[in-house]
């Protein structure tokens, strides 16, 4: 009679499993079936709340249910990108993910109360854009060469503007200093905006600022370009030569950013995703827009992103380690 129990026991509990993950697999066949929320990790009004609102509003259409944009600003990008990693992994809180948090800030902060690489998942690559070395159409810098013979000559007397300690303006100007065996005096902002405008009355230097941010000011000669961080020239700016033409072939930098989902999150769902985000990438509207702003547009697997990630994280730690920077 035990025996009979036992049995009857094992078939109830398999049974159950076979109804849990049958309800599961039909809520990921369902997917979406109520609105998603979109986390931008930086204030509204900025280059990643713009594109995030843009790819959102294109998603949404082709999911069919509402993608609500939610801004969580601060620390560098932390707080909206532990937001994502700690939400439930179910596919209906997403977010951006970008350069600073997932390949940088881990090794700046040293205690990140998550793991970009443990607590999150990546579903698609949005973008990516160079930087150009920008400085006050008065200054005498007209060349690469021009800067680092000035550094040289003048050791720590160059000033370079951020939009903050970690950034991709920062650590494109240190990967440069490494680079090229130079000192120079970084000068932090609130802001990037705020960086460029003591840029251009002359308080600064020099700034590599991001190349859809410094291409008006650069176009009503408000700004001169040094040089791009990309591996080749733009086709908006054929004039402006590479660092890899300056002799300096390590100094490519491309910021970039992607979307992202919580550890966990279902791969059929992942998947749907990403179809959605690369067929919102074909909007022919939104590709001319992100062309017109110098930016490479995404796409491709979630594995070609993780890559990317993996790679860019390896890259900037060896940055930040050598150069020993340390959070504000």
């Amino acid at each position: 009679m035990k025996l009979v129990k036992g049995i009857y026991s094992l078939v109830w509990v398999g049974a159950l499993a076979a109804l849990g993950l049958s309800l599961e697999s039909r809520a990921q066949a369902n997917y979406p079936n109520k609105p998603i929320t979109f986390i931008v990790p930086y204030a509204a009004g900025g280059g990643s709340d713009a594109r995030s609102r843009q790819i959102a509003q294109r998603m949404s259409a082709l999911l069919k249910q509402p993608i609500i944009v939610d801004n969580k600003a601060g620390a560098g990008g932390n707080i909206g990108t532990e937001f994502i990693a700690k939400a439930t992994p179910d596919g209906y809180t997403i977010g951006m993910g970008n350069f600073a948090p997932l390949a940088v800030n881990k090794t700046l902060f040293g205690n990140l109360r998550y793991d970009p690489e443990k607590d999150l998942l990546p579903i698609v690559l949005i973008e990516k854009g160079p930087l150009m070395l920008v400085t006050n159409p008065s200054s005498p810098y007209k060349t690469v060469k021009d800067v680092i013979a000035a550094a040289k000559a003048n050791p720590g007397k160059l000033t370079f503007s951020s939009g903050g300690i970690g950034g991709s303006h920062h650590l494109s100007a240190e990967l440069f200093k490494q680079s090229a065996g130079i000192d120079m005096i970084h000068v932090p902002y609130k802001s990037g905006s705020a960086g460029l405008t003591d840029l251009m009355s002359g308080a600064v230097d020099l700034m590599f600022d991001q190349m859809y941010s410094a291409m008006p000011s650069v176009k009503a000669n408000k700004l001169k370009a040094i040089a791009i961080t990309s591996k080749t020239r733009s086709p908006l700016f054929p004039d402006v030569p590479t660092f890899v033409e300056a002799g300096l072939p390590k100094v490519v930098v491309l910021n970039w950013q992607g979307l992202v989902a919580p550890k966990g999150t279902p791969k059929a769902i992942i998947d749907k995703l990403n179809a959605a985000a690369n067929e919102a990438l074909k909007d022919p509207q939104l590709r001319s827009l992100m062309l017109a702003q110098g930016n490479e547009i995404g796409g491709g697997t979630p594995a070609e992103f993780a890559e990317l990630i993996k790679a860019e994280s390896i890259k900037w730690s060896a940055v930040v380690k050598a150069a020993h920077i340390k959070p504000e």
